[in-house]
């Protein structure tokens, strides 16, 4: 008897061995199939449509994403870190310079599906390298309680000459996002002399700079700030909560808005490939445009969509992307006024 009890222990043994080495072969297989995502648009909007994906098209994602304060440079880092053995599949931005940075240094795969079709050339690199979907507007938020919503109020508040008080006023650091969009391309207008004075002018005349666009909403939101500069889908963050904001677009010298989309890429080495693909055409497919306009963000749309889905906000933020400045022209003035910042902020 005790040697058929040792045999059944050591028969269980062996069969318990065997079912975990099926388990963790079962798992590590998983992984292997799951396709990976760095994400660095705000999860509450694009958690959603990422896991709707992962529904429709019965392909498993994991999703990585980036913090406020660091949005999208943080990723970008890592990417070029992980360059020589990619952890990355799909890369959803929520600018362009940065993945334009990504495509100077050969590490996007080109892929130019259905998606790729419907959006407009101003919004794309032509080698289909990356692709720019759902945009938002840099703008002044405003709290009408405290200041008139005019270009004229905000201009005399801002050229008060170097004694006028900007402790009411907030900005996020502009060395990531799409606040150092806007940098880059006032470097390009105003260049290397004229922009850091006017930067260290509004510093030193007490300018707010914070960690997020979305801080600089609340502060105006709730008062401690008369208006800072923001981004369109934070503003309406505000006025679904009922607050006294208003907003109008940031311009550049040459009256040109700054219209930012996100973008979305292949990373180079995928493992993964057609699963990547499909992601990229859904996510610049029509029904994920109208969705993220439709959401709390109001992105919008660049490519064609039906019209009566849109909120009514929606006309007034396309008249103002329709005058975007060019920003695949960037590149230069983007790494010139990124190395300038780093000296005035890290060293």
């Amino acid at each position: 008897m005790a040697l058929r009890k040792d045999s059944w222990l050591a028969t269980a043994a062996t069969l318990l061995c065997l079912g975990l080495l099926t388990m963790l072969s079962w798992s590590s297989g998983a992984t292997r199939e799951a396709l990976v995502v760095y994400c660095s648009h705000d999860s509450i909007y694009s958690e959603q449509i990422l896991r709707e994906f992962e529904r429709k098209y019965g392909i498993p994602l994991v999703i990585r994403f980036d913090t406020e304060a660091t949005k999208s440079i943080g990723l970008i880092n890592l990417l070029i870190a992980e360059r020589d053995s990619p952890q990355c599949d799909v890369f959803w931005n929520n600018e362009v310079l940065g993945t334009m940075k990504l495509q100077q240094r050969g590490m996007l795969q080109p892929y130019r599906g259905a998606g790729f079709e419907r959006i407009p050339a101003a919004f794309k690199a032509a080698d289909g390298s990356w692709t720019g979907f759902a945009a938002r507007l840099r703008v002044f938020i405003v709290n009408t309680e405290q200041l008139a919503p005019t270009p004229e109020a905000i201009k005399v508040r801002l050229t008060g000459g170097r004694s006028g008080d900007l402790s009411r006023v907030a900005i996020a650091k502009p060395l990531f996002g799409t606040t150092l969009t806007q940098y880059a391309a006032l470097w390009r207008e105003l260049g290397p002399d004229k922009l850091p004075d006017m930067h260290r002018n509004q510093r030193d005349r007490g300018l707010l700079e914070v960690n997020g666009n979305s801080v600089v909403k609340d502060l105006v939101a709730s008062g401690r700030c008369d208006f800072g500069w923001t981004d369109s889908d934070d503003y309406f963050l505000a006025v679904d909560d009922g607050k006294p904001v208003e907003m109008l677009p940031v311009r550049l010298e040459s009256g040109k808005s700054i219209c930012i989309p996100n973008s979305v890429a292949i990373v180079k080495g995928t493992r993964r490939l057609e699963m990547a693909q499909e992601l990229v055409n859904y996510l610049l497919s029509e029904e994920v445009e109208t969705r993220l306009a439709q959401s709390g963000s109001r992105q919008i749309p660049l490519g064609p969509v039906d019209d009566d889905s849109m909120p009514k906000e929606m006309k007034r933020l396309r008249e103002w992307a329709a005058e975007g400045a060019d920003l695949k022209s960037l590149q230069i003035a983007h790494a010139d006024c990124l190395k300038w910042l780093q000296a005035e902020y890290l060293q």
